[in-house]
């Protein structure tokens, strides 16, 4: 454990750096808090992405394997997505990010081969839970069109756009010699080409035999061995894709005008059969009427009965603005399925692996734009199945996120029980058939839960949990309001062009679950959670926030302004000078009655609420509605800064023009004022709320006057916050100039705590909150609280500002409290109980409600807390309550900070930073020690700037694209244990046996005919290929890519090429030995010899 001096940090401090205090006070301050222990370093932090949830983002190709039961969808920017049973998830990306045109898997081999646009095909190892590519081929002088692998073949035919066929060893990833080409496969009297190769397909009876589509029209049986065409069969409309029957006697072809031909291989003169599914037949017998293409067809059949036919496209030109349809013929019956998004594809799910058995369909996933749905043939009517994915993160697009681990256990069952009553009914009631892989089997089980805000008004709350995602509950924020009927309805109060509901920002307290989001029309909405269902009026406050001439000062004239000039919150139209009230009824709808044809709107709310009662389910239900109004033909400016706290029983707001306190208990508006008034004089003022029954006197700093139209129209000429906070802004507020925009200091951070108000006086803690400002400053509110639960709804709050803290360079992003050790003081917060609970189980919650902690011992001249500020440039630490500035540490310089959070990692604190520039740093607390700095994504777009969040225990999520969330960990522990926590996709299981060809089949030869590939397309037999066609690359050479290729696809084949390098080597040293052996034994037999003729002539009496 290392401990830092505070006054060796003093010391290195530059004389220039700012400062709030005096050096002898920072080495007093030094003196008192002179060991901090600190344990995190450097090596606690690790930077590596976990998980991606959500739906591919441009979808292009679909496969899947019907043995192992795995999904693999394509994207057209190099992505590969694979999907098993529910929270079996992959992500892979192709380096080059060319668009993936078609996937095949190695069925049941824990393999996949992906062609790509950029004409070079990939082979995926899928048996390690990181699937890694072995080897890659690139194409140089042929564009690839079409791929196929035959069932248990490791041979795989490539169709290009000239119209020829190249085959590769998929073992090897080594081109074949054996090539057909387009001149030899038509017919030699053909004077045009036949185009691209659009399908390439073996019989399922004979394997020998390759079935080849052209683009113009032409299909080819071609004959492998005698490497000669048997038969064409000639149609004058273009070919999109081609189906086998079973029994590959028939194959069906779709065609560009909407018809579907069908084929007898021995009939090559003219289709057996012509279909138009969804042409009108003249009554003349005419030829009908051409439709829009077929894009595909599947034909598969059934033992019991007909075969089912479904194709994709097709409808009638007259159907203008119909959506996409899958059609499903089955006998006589054709069922027209509309879907949601246009399709990319599909595939029909088969009983079978082999093509030459009856296929037995159950399924068809279809692959649209935008989701991924899975159609039960089964079941009368074709009902959908279940989706068990996080597939609709982007069902309305996202706004807003925010991320929190180690939440309170109760919390997940507590949303799932109200969440699962929001489900839809009619699904089918089968299982989920894409049902393959396992589990990971990680240690790290704490509860995580991503709430999510969207651009319909609509929050969502995610199970994250053991990097799975699951739905848990939804919210409708816009049922509060009522639905513009008209455009100029719409018009008339809308401050944004589209999506008045959208979610801006949100703030929630996990323990007491209370819930409060601000929307783009400048409203915020406090929610209670409660487990049974309600039927009330909606409560609603409307705010009038408006600027001063005086906010465009900068701050440091703080202390020679005027006081802020306000107006009350108005309960109805009719009153003259309407005071601050809750209303219970919606009095939007009466107030466009301010707004006359020669005059400016003035107190119209942006939104119509509801004016009947709001049936409420259970869940999350409306406390109180906050709504800021038009000030003298201005519209209000959007909500850029949020914060709720459960035990004082307030919800603050800031936008451009100040901030706004509401006591959501009592519904009334404490505070109003401008961002420069917060800049308190040397004597702050209370603030008393504001009161229905009597109008409201003016108080020292925070006192309310009226102003008129023209004065009111100057003030209110301002842009929204800051640049940032502008770039995510659609609204239509009135033009500025750019010195105006760069002067207006926003209110852009709240922190509400328990600290010292006062430099020293008492030395007692007390409630407080700080503000941040976009100009760099916090300042620092005391709130006042009545003693005693029966006070707190009868007595009001006071507040008053107690100054500026500090000033850093940047606006600032967030604050925290830690004690004199170190520790994170968080905000008190009140246990959850149950609002609708009957008195007697209210009273008895409300006994167990926590006050706010007994404050630290202290003494004279003696600091207690640290003040954690930070900002876009820099971070500084202060001690409290001298507010000496302690620490200090610049951020950047070249870029800002777009996102900070003070979180906890391996049991103490740090600062999680995320810069424009795509750099992830943290800082050590209090010391602000530079930990990690890592460059983790060079180019950020507004997305990720948007909704990058970080959260406890190293985790951290961002929106990667509009319908993907990746997670990431920078903490060391979790990325060690990331293989055990990630899901398995490839699992041992027994390949169906292949059907019975029958006695009669196999006594007069009418079964499946095999064939011999490797005689065929092997070197021996074919020749080598032409180097200058393709480039082979091999895979990544990692160890875990060696490891993978040892039991991967190609493992049989690697272990073997090692054991035969393994006997090679001691078939070598034997060979040594045995030469050895050999020479000792002619040396010794030589020695023999010579001893034999030594002795050979003597007597035995002569030796």
């Amino acid at each position: 454990m290392k401990k830092f001096n505070i006054r060796k940090v003093l010391d290195g401090l530059t004389a220039a750096s700012s400062s709030s205090s005096s050096p002898a006070a920072q080495v007093g301050a030094a003196k008192e808090n002179d060991a901090v222990p600190e344990t995190l370093q450097s090596e606690h932090f690790q930077l590596c992405k976990t998980v991606r949830h959500g739906f591919p983002y441009q979808p292009s190709s679909m496969a899947f394997d019907p043995v192992q039961k795995i999904l693999a969808v394509g994207t057209q920017n190099g992505a590969l997505r694979l999907f098993g049973r529910a929270g079996v998830e992959c992500f892979c990306q192709h380096e080059s990010g060319a668009a993936v045109i078609q996937l095949q898997f190695l069925i049941n081999e824990g393999a996949l081969v992906s062609a790509l646009a950029d004409d070079s095909i990939h082979l995926w190892n899928l048996r390690q839970k990181i699937p890694a590519i072995l080897h890659s081929l690139k194409f140089n002088r042929e564009r690839i069109t079409y791929c196929h692998l035959p069932f248990q073949s490791k041979w795989l035919y490539i169709g290009t756009e000239r119209g020829n066929i190249h085959i590769v060893n998929v073992e090897s990833f080594t081109l074949s010699g054996y090539v057909i080409m387009w001149n030899k496969a038509i017919e030699l009297s053909t004077k045009t080409h036949p185009g691209p190769v659009v399908h390439i397909s073996d019989n399922p009876m004979d394997e020998g035999k390759l079935l080849i589509g052209f683009e113009c029209g032409v299909v080819v049986l071609w004959d492998l061995k005698s490497k000669k065409a048997d038969y064409r069969y000639n149609y004058d409309e273009a070919i999109h894709s081609v189906a086998w029957h079973h029994e590959g006697k028939q194959f069906v072809c779709s065609h560009s005008d909407g018809t579907l031909t069908m084929w007898n291989i021995r009939t090559p003169a003219k289709p057996a059969q012509i279909i138009t599914p969804h042409g009108k037949q003249p009554k003349d017998g005419k030829k009908p009427e051409p439709c829009k293409p077929i894009l595909k067809v599947e034909y598969k059949s059934t033992r019991a009965g007909d075969s089912f036919m479904v194709l994709s496209g097709g409808l009638s030109y007259d159907t203008v603005g119909r959506r996409a349809c899958l059609t499903v013929m089955h006998g006589k019956s054709t069922a027209v399925l509309e879907m949601d998004f246009p399709i990319v594809d599909f595939l029909t799910l088969c009983e079978t692996p082999y093509p030459n058995d009856f296929q037995e369909p159950y399924a068809v996933v279809v692959l649209l734009e935008r989701d991924l749905v899975v159609i039960d043939l089964g079941q009368i009517g074709y009902p959908i199945f279940e989706n068990p994915y996080p597939l609709s993160i982007h069902e309305s697009p996202v706004t807003c996120c925010e991320y929190f681990a180690d939440c309170p256990a109760e919390l997940i069952p507590a949303l799932y029980s109200v969440g699962s009553r929001q489900k839809r009914q009619g699904y089918s009631k089968k299982d989920w058939p894409v049902s393959g892989g396992n589990w990971g089997q990680g240690t790290q089980s704490y509860p995580e839960i991503i709430i999510t805000g969207h651009a319909d008004g609509s929050v969502k709350f995610w199970d994250a949990s053991a990097l799975m995602l699951q739905v848990l509950y939804k919210l409708k924020t816009a049922k509060v309001f009522e639905r513009a009927r008209g455009k100029e309805e719409k018009a008339n109060t809308d401050i944004v062009d589209e999506d008045p509901f959208a979610i801006q920002t949100l703030c929630w307290c996990p323990e007491s679950r209370m819930l409060c989001v601000a929307g783009v029309s400048a409203h915020v909405i406090v929610y209670r959670f409660s487990k049974q269902e309600t039927t009330a009026e909606v409560q609603l406050l409307e705010v009038r926030m408006q600027c001063d001439l005086s906010d465009v000062e900068s701050p440091d004239t703080a202390g020679d302004q005027t006081p802020t000039r306000h107006s009350p919150v108005n309960e109805s139209p009719q009153e003259a000078e309407p005071p601050a009230v809750a209303s219970t009824q919606s009095a939007a709808g009466g107030n466009n009655s301010n707004s006359s044809a020669d005059g400016p709107r003035d107190n119209i709310p942006c939104l119509q609420v509801r004016s009947s009662p709001l049936k409420q389910s259970p869940g999350y239900q409306v406390e109180l509605l906050v709504q800021l109004v038009w000030v003298s033909g201005e519209p209000p400016q959007q909500i850029t800064s949020l914060a709720i706290n459960s035990s004082y029983g307030l919800v603050v707001f800031g936008n451009s023009n100040g901030l706004a306190v509401v006591d959501y208990l009592q519904k009334t508006l404490l505070l109003n004022l401008g961002t420069s008034q917060l800049y308190s004089p040397s004597e702050p003022s209370q603030r008393q709320p504001c009161s229905p029954r009597k109008t409201r006197q003016p108080s020292g700093v925070l006192c309310d006057s009226t102003d008129g139209p023209s004065a009111a129209e100057e003030r209110c000429k301002s842009p929204n916050s800051d640049s940032k906070d502008n770039s995510f802004s659609r609204s239509r507020s009135s033009s500025v100039t750019s010195i105006d925009r760069e002067s207006r200091d926003a209110v852009c951070a709240f922190c509400f705590c328990e600290t010292f108000p006062r430099k020293s006086t008492d030395g007692t803690t007390s409630p407080c909150m700080l503000v941040g400002t976009t100009q760099g400053s916090v300042i620092l509110v005391a709130l006042s609280l009545p003693h005693g639960d029966d006070q707190r709804l009868l007595q009001p709050i006071g507040i008053s500002s107690c100054g500026t803290v500090a000033r850093l360079k940047g606006g600032i992003l967030t604050m925290a409290l830690l004690d004199a050790s170190g520790s994170l003081l968080s905000a008190s917060h009140e246990p959850w109980y149950d609002p609708n609970s009957s008195d007697e189980e209210k009273e008895k919650e409300k006994s167990r409600w926590r006050r706010p902690a007994s404050p630290p011992s202290w003494q004279e001249g003696q600091d207690s807390q640290f003040a954690v500020l930070c900002s876009e440039k820099q971070a500084k630490v202060l001690a409290m309550p001298s507010q000496t500035r302690v620490y200090k540490h610049n951020i950047t310089e070249s870029s800002f900070v777009l996102r900070a959070d003070v979180v906890c990692m391996a049991g103490t604190n740090c600062i999680a930073c995320f810069c424009a520039n795509g750099h992830i740093m943290t800082l050590s607390l209090p010391s602000l020690r530079p930990l990690v700095d890592v460059n983790y994504l060079p180019l950020t777009d507004m997305r990720i700037a948007r909704t990058f969040c970080f959260s406890n225990l190293g985790q951290a999520l961002y929106l990667t694209s509009p319908t993907e969330v990746q997670r990431i960990t920078y903490s060391q522990e979790t990325c060690d244990n990331l293989q055990e926590m990630l899901s398995e996709l490839f699992t041992p299981v027994e390949t169906p046996e292949a059907p019975n060809r029958g006695f009669f089949k196999g006594l007069f030869g009418g079964g499946a005919q095999s064939l011999d590939r490797e005689d065929l397309f092997g070197e021996t037999a074919s020749g080598k290929a032409s180097r200058s066609l393709a480039q082979h690359i091999p895979g990544p050479g990692n160890m875990e890519g060696m490891k993978g290729a040892a039991s991967g696809v190609v493992g049989d084949l690697a272990r073997a090429r090692i054991a035969l390098d393994e006997r090679g080597q001691k078939l070598g040293e034997l060979e040594e030995r045995t030469a050895a052996m050999m020479a000792s034994a002619d040396s010794f037999s030589k020695h023999a010899h010579d001893m034999m003729l030594k002795y050979k002539d003597k007597k035995w009496y002569q030796l």
